[in-house]
């Protein structure tokens, strides 16, 4: 074959994929195809205007239950584009090395089977497996005996769930959530995340906590920098937007200049509030009151957007969380996080409708 016929018959077979991958079923949707390895400029269309809710799990067959299309319709009709799952394995205590299933664990199937409802309902997904401890407690004490068998089954875990982001076409995969103990140990992270590319070619992040960011390493190999942004905004209850709006002014100078630095926009990989009284005075927290708070949850939503709409460095936010799974809830609707029902959902879907401050987002 001379050269010319060579390159004819390779532009043909080029057009021909082309065409094939837009017509696979993928229309609507960008296909999870990445950017250029660790230290290179990441695809700002792969990573932006990130507009999420959190669905998490907490049983076996949640993602395959009767409610899973319902909750996603719910979801889509908030003017979210995209929905976070959840799966989660665990661990004994904080110095062990093993991790495994539990009955509290997202079989694949029911994963699989959401992430296709989910694309069939308009979003966009992003897998953010966590490691959480089998009596409870907090995943970033995590400081395993043997760090290097804990890295070996944590490798092991998340290319899982790589492999699996890479089959159902997910769009967003989170290398881990919240684990300060390890997470300064950057020439083991970088193998970790080397061998998640290995799988999966679709934008990666970390999610770290909100006091735990500046002191991670590996940001230059991943896409995007990753915060579950629970930043206290003040020091009483509040429900005046205006007020927590300043109170994220000085954090949004150290995040404009963090991103800047590392070359890196930063997505809010979780925010949320729970509608209790006081909530804002720390919004991690599960049990701030046993008093209801509907207006202060409200407020810091609007808050959040208006404070950081349009900046050019931030790639959006996933709330947590939508609504608990029947008969698995702790807390009471009324004062959980979720916004479903409630003036924060309302919030949501004036930011986010066709013609709301962020209605031209993707």
């Amino acid at each position: 074959m001379s050269a010319k016929k060579g390159t004819a018959a390779l532009l043909a077979a080029a057009v021909l994929f082309l065409a094939a991958c837009q017509s696979d079923g993928m229309a609507g949707r960008d296909a999870p195809t990445g950017r250029a390895t660790g230290g290179g400029t990441p695809d700002d269309r792969k990573v932006s205007g990130l507009r999420g809710i959190t669905l998490p799990s907490w049983n076996t067959d949640d993602y395959s239950s009767p409610e899973a299309a319902g909750y996603l319709r719910q979801i889509a009709a908030t003017g979210a584009r995209w929905v976070t799952f959840t799966p989660t394995w665990y661990q004994g205590r904080v110095t062990d090395s093993q991790l495994r299933t539990t009955d509290e664990t997202a079989d694949d199937d029911s994963l699989r089977h959401i992430i296709g409802l989910a694309h069939a309902a308009g979003l966009k997904t992003m897998l953010k497996p966590h490691i959480d401890l089998v009596r409870g407690g907090d995943r970033a004490e995590i400081r395993p005996r043997d760090t290097d068998a804990w890295f070996a089954a944590y490798e092991r875990f998340i290319t899982h769930y790589a492999r699996l982001a890479a089959d159902t076409d997910t769009e967003q995969l989170a290398v881990g959530t919240e684990l300060a103990g390890t997470s300064g140990d950057g020439p083991r992270w970088r193998r970790v995340i080397a061998a998640v590319r290995e799988r999966y070619h679709g934008p990666l992040t970390y999610a770290a906590n909100y006091d735990e960011y500046q002191k991670v390493p590996f940001w230059k190999d991943l896409d995007v920098i990753g915060i579950d942004a629970y930043w206290p905004l003040a020091g009483k209850a509040t429900a005046d937007p205006a007020r927590l709006r300043r109170a994220w002014q000085p954090i949004i100078g150290e995040l404009a200049a963090f991103a800047a630095r590392r070359d890196r926009k930063i997505l809010f990989t979780e925010a949320g509030y729970v509608s209790q009284r006081g909530t804002t005075t720390a919004p991690y927290s599960w049990t701030i009151s046993k008093r209801a708070g509907e207006d202060e949850q409200a407020a810091a939503y609007e808050a959040l957007l208006s404070a950081f709409d349009k900046k050019p460095w931030w790639a959006g936010v996933c709330w947590w969380m939508w609504d608990d799974w029947p008969d698995s809830g702790e807390t009471a609707e009324r004062l959980a996080y979720t916004p479903h029902g409630k003036p924060a959902e309302k919030v949501l879907r004036r930011w986010w409708s066709p013609t709301g401050p962020s209605g031209d987002r993707d």
